[in-house]
């Protein structure tokens, strides 16, 4: 396996991650990341203003069989940030330069949902919240991202 990545490649990725057709053109050269492939994570909305996607517990815990605190971060850096990318625009690059979470309860099993919501969308400052909750939509975590805007 080759570690140099074709368009054809990144496309393959963009439907398998549920990103929409109308995102692929934006997203061809760079796809979704590695990382997000490892997690499985699978978005389901994808704007500036509200982002939406899910993530296996399975093959992301930790020792004690319960989604690694991590796994949460991974999840809420990926919908804030690209839904800071998203409103940057094709002129934009988005730059995280902060992100916490808090923690409110574990689960050990099925698939965590992230709803991201734009707190503020700025010039050159995003910031957006993401709560991720269980398949009974109990609150996991809430985190919160801000993203820089810049020229690219």
């Amino acid at each position: 396996m080759s570690d140099i990545y074709t368009p054809t490649d990144h496309l393959a990725e963009l439907v398998e991650a549920g990103v929409p057709e109308e995102m692929h053109a934006w997203l061809a050269e760079w796809g979704i990341g590695a990382l997000v492939v490892k997690m499985g994570i699978k978005f389901l909305e994808m704007s500036a203003e509200r982002m939406v996607a899910t993530m296996p517990v399975e093959g992301n815990t930790q020792v004690a069989g319960i989604l690694h605190g991590g796994a949460h971060v991974v999840l809420a850096e990926t919908l804030g940030s690209f839904a800071a990318g998203i409103h940057a625009g094709p002129k934009g690059q988005a730059l995280g330069i902060e992100v916490g979470a808090t923690h409110h309860r574990g689960v050990s099993k099925g698939l965590v949902t992230g709803t991201c919501t734009a707190i503020h969308l700025g010039r050159t400052l995003t910031t957006h919240e993401i709560v991720m909750t269980d398949e009974d939509g109990r609150r996991l975590s809430t985190a919160r991202i801000t993203n820089l805007i810049r020229e690219a």
